[in-house]
């Protein structure tokens, strides 16, 4: 089997890390729920879900990486895989979000700031070496876009106002990079059935991801954070019909949990722009993500759990088209 082989069939690929920042993103969206009235013990069960099924995934790696390291090794270094090691990077970044303030948290986010830039800069450099084909362009090429975007979201948090310019550095380069990458997938998805892939929704992140961003170096609901939500929503009315379509009928499959951070990434969008917004249209929207980010992720972990009692949930995961 060679190597793209190998890394079309793993069972616990390091994507699915995507579970981890979808409840990380549906805590952070109930907490800030919680501010006009939605329980706060939502959010933090969901936190602490997150931290749980981060640990887990952990250790299905470091169990991975010794006992096959050559196929670990091959995934990462495939080009439709390898972004998919952003997911882990963006969980070490959100996590710090959904733990008390202090030096483990800030810890942990230097270690997902410093490697989440290296596996940007790495994808990059691989993308404009010019030996890449139309074919594996993906939508996944955005998960290290995204994940530059998700540096600064814990600025607020973290109150460490010593890094602001590194988190500026980050956001800037988030916001410029994902204009060519946004227009290669998109320009793909045009002209060229993508299949069935629940990836497609990625899209969606560099708004959504981006107006938090933006709104946590800012401090403010300006016009410019108020045009990346609206191009989210418009984004989101475009893309989610197309993706239930895709998948409705389809076998369960591990890597649908990609569709879980954008719907989350959404809703949180849809909150902070419901506080600063005050109005029914706000708050409808922000509901309405809401419950459409809690229904969707619930559904993933249901089936997710009845699979892994059954004995049939980890169904290879192709790699992403």
């Amino acid at each position: 089997m060679d190597a793209k082989q190998a890394t079309a069939a793993v069972p616990w690929p390091v994507g699915l890390f995507a579970s981890v920042m979808g409840l990380a993103g549906l805590s952070a969206a109930w907490r800030l729920a919680a501010r006009y009235g939605a329980p706060g013990w939502i959010g933090d069960g969901l936190a602490m879900l997150a931290w749980l099924t981060f640990l887990f995934l952990a250790g299905v790696q470091l169990r991975r990486v010794w006992s096959d390291g050559k196929t670990w090794l091959a995934e990462l270094r495939q080009p439709a895989t390898a972004p998919f090691l952003g997911t882990f990077w963006i969980s070490l970044l959100l996590l710090p979000m959904l733990a008390p303030p202090g030096w483990p948290a800030r810890a942990m986010w230097l270690l997902g700031a410093a490697g989440m830039v290296v596996c940007a800069w790495r994808n990059f450099l691989q993308w404009t070496a010019g030996a890449l084909d139309e074919g594996q362009v993906s939508a996944a090429w955005l998960i290290p876009v995204v994940g530059l975007l998700d540096v600064p979201l814990a600025f607020p948090a973290l109150g460490w106002p010593a890094l602001r310019e590194w988190m500026l550095f980050a956001l800037a380069a988030g916001f410029v990079l994902a204009i060519p990458v946004f227009a290669l997938v998109f320009g793909r998805l045009v002209s060229r059935a993508p299949g069935a892939q629940p990836t497609l929704l990625i899209l969606l992140a560099p708004f959504a991801v981006g107006f938090s961003a933006y709104v946590a170096m800012a401090g403010e609901v300006d016009a410019l954070a108020r045009s990346l939500f609206y191009l989210d929503l418009f984004l989101l009315a475009v893309l989610l019909p197309r993706v239930y379509s895709m998948l409705r009928g389809q076998p369960f499959r591990l890597n649908w949990w990609a569709l879980s951070f954008p719907l989350a990434a959404s809703a949180v969008a849809a909150q902070r722009y419901a506080l600063a917004m005050p109005g029914w249209f706000g708050r409808s929207v922000a509901v309405a993500l809401l419950a459409l980010a809690t229904l969707a992720i619930g559904a993933l972990a249901w089936r997710s759990l009845r699979g892994l009692a059954r004995g049939d949930a980890m169904v290879p995961v192709p790699a992403a088209r």
